[in-house]
């Protein structure tokens, strides 16, 4: 099996491991690790070679880009205190207590590989958090803290890990300078991320068709990342600035197909990569066996204490940080999405799964420094992120199912609904609103008129049918089931003419653009 193979085997794993996973009952990221895991002990499976300077610009753009699709700026600056506190103080507590174990443990590791270390080992994976949160019905609150923490704690991880990289790589290192890269590194990607958006929204605007949008939007996240390295900035945050920039902009309430389109399209990216991307944290297994011929006990024991220390961390540091924001949610009103209950809060903590980014920061991992000697324990920090990775993940993402069962944590339905409610009743109302505004400027017949009104009445009952008393709701089911009965038939005939016209492009001297293009205005009357 060459490399190429290799890859096509986890793309098919990728797409099975979601329905499989959701038959098992187990989150499709971990699957994708075990089944990683399972290949890289198999004798014919090659060991896994992809140049490091690739590994981030290809795997985390996307990532990133398709996650955005979840959130929004709203939700972002509603809770930018909880990010804060988790997405860049915790990343950062836990990177310095990472390399402080680290640099104390492994004999001659530079405290620069340390943070290193501690930098790519520090972020919880926002795929994988949230992957176990969807399927466990958790509260919104917490999928959206997990989200924003996964996020944005890339951004500090991978900012400090290549300060470290450059200092070890060179051999010098100062705090001043770190400083002052941070601030800058950051403020060039949100500039680049926003100028980006910007024309890419723009652009977005001008080529109406929903297949080149959706194309631009590829170019995008990977435009956005290696402009912002070339200019010595964040890649990461401006894909993650470009993303909220497009979402909170680029949105046409009208362009139904080209939101149909994207979404689906991104959707299918992010099951993809991440596939691949926690398949490969499992193939990685190759290179930490041949790492650890003939040192077990001493590569394990050190796994075992830098896990400890990314597991404990995150524990000591929720418990006070929690604490935190409710004193200050309470005296100021913020409406911000907090841990409510301790058991919400051990929930947080045990969903600190490492994943993606992790695996790969560390196989970027230069393989040499600027002098042209190897990069000091590569191959020791690699295997020691490998056995954060697994531990975390595999261990915690099976036993995360469990944990939230036995603490009883759910989610918040009767706020959902609510929620829902105040959309549907909103919804009916803009609908009658601009059906007096027409009537108030064309001459609609009483009898037409009632019709639409009933009509502007049903879109509310269509998505939440609560909204009607016991009387209106049996007429409006009476009215559901008929308009069931007559989209039935009218399916059938749709789908008589497709058959046909789709027969028509088998025929001698049958233009199959033109048969093409016929069926795509079947399939939009369809859709609609």
């Amino acid at each position: 099996m060459d490399q190429l193979a290799l890859l096509f085997v986890l793309l098919l794993g990728a797409v099975l491991s979601v329905p499989v996973g959701e038959r098992l009952g187990l989150p499709a990221p971990v699957l994708m690790t075990l089944a990683g895991i399972v290949l890289a002990l198999l004798p014919f499976v090659p060991n896994v070679d992809i140049p490091p300077d690739y590994i981030l610009p290809l795997v985390l753009p996307p990532l990133l880009y398709a996650s955005v699709q979840r959130t929004s700026w709203r939700q972002f600056t509603a809770n930018v205190r909880p990010i804060l506190l988790l997405a860049v103080a915790l990343v950062l507590v836990t990177t310095v207590a990472v390399a402080v174990v680290a640099n104390a443990i492994v004999p001659g590791l530079p405290i620069a590989a340390a943070i290193a270390l501690g930098a790519l080992v520090a972020p919880p994976d926002p795929v994988a958090a949230t992957a176990v949160a969807g399927q466990l019905g958790l509260p919104r609150r917490l999928v959206s803290i997990l989200e924003g923490e996964g996020l944005f704690n890339d951004v500090t991880a991978i900012v400090l890990y290549h300060v470290a990289i450059a200092a070890a790589v060179s051999g010098t290192f100062s705090v001043g300078q770190a400083a002052i890269e941070l601030v800058l590194s950051a403020v060039v990607a949100v500039v680049v991320g926003l100028a980006l958006g910007w024309a890419a929204n723009k652009l977005i605007g001008l080529l109406g068709d929903a297949t080149l949008q959706v194309g631009l939007t590829v170019l995008v996240p990977f435009v956005s990342y290696v402009l912002a390295e070339e200019l010595m900035g964040s890649g990461v945050l401006a894909v993650l600035t470009t993303a909220l920039f497009l979402a909170e902009y680029a949105s046409d309430a009208d362009d139904v197909m080209g939101r149909i389109a994207n979404r689906t399209f991104w959707e299918i990216v992010d099951t993809l990569v991440t596939g691949v991307a926690f398949g490969l944290i499992g193939l990685e297994l190759h290179n930490a066996i041949k790492t650890a011929s003939g040192r077990w006990g001493e590569l394990l024991g050190w796994s075992a204490a830098i896990v400890a220390v990314v597991v404990l961390v995150r524990l000591l540091w929720l418990l006070p940080a929690t604490w935190l924001a409710k004193r200050l949610h309470s005296k100021r009103d913020y409406d911000e999405e907090i841990p409510t209950t301790w058991r919400e809060t051990v929930v947080m903590w045990w969903s600190g799964m490492r994943g993606v980014a992790s695996v790969a920061l560390a196989l970027a991992i230069p393989l040499k420094m600027e002098d042209g000697s190897p990069f000091p324990d590569r191959d020791e920090i690699v295997f020691i992120a490998f056995g954060v990775i697994m531990a975390t993940l595999v261990v915690q993402g099976l036993t995360l199912p469990w944990l939230v069962k036995m603490l009883g944590v759910e989610a918040d339905a009767e706020i959902e609904e609510a929620f829902e409610k105040a959309l549907a009743i909103r919804a009916a109302k803009a609908a009658k609103a601009r059906l007096k505004e027409i009537e108030q400027v064309e001459e609609l017949p009483e009898e037409l008129m009632e019709q639409l009104m009933r009509r502007a009445y049903d879109i509310g009952l269509r998505i939440s049918p609560e909204l009607a008393d016991d009387e209106r709701r049996a007429l409006f089911g009476k009215r559901a089931a008929m308009l069931k009965r007559v989209r039935r038939i009218q399916s059938e005939m749709m789908s008589a003419a497709r058959h046909e016209v789709l027969a028509a492009r088998s025929e001698p001297g049958a233009d199959p653009e033109i048969v093409d293009r016929v069926l795509r205005q079947l399939d939009v009357r369809s859709l609609r």
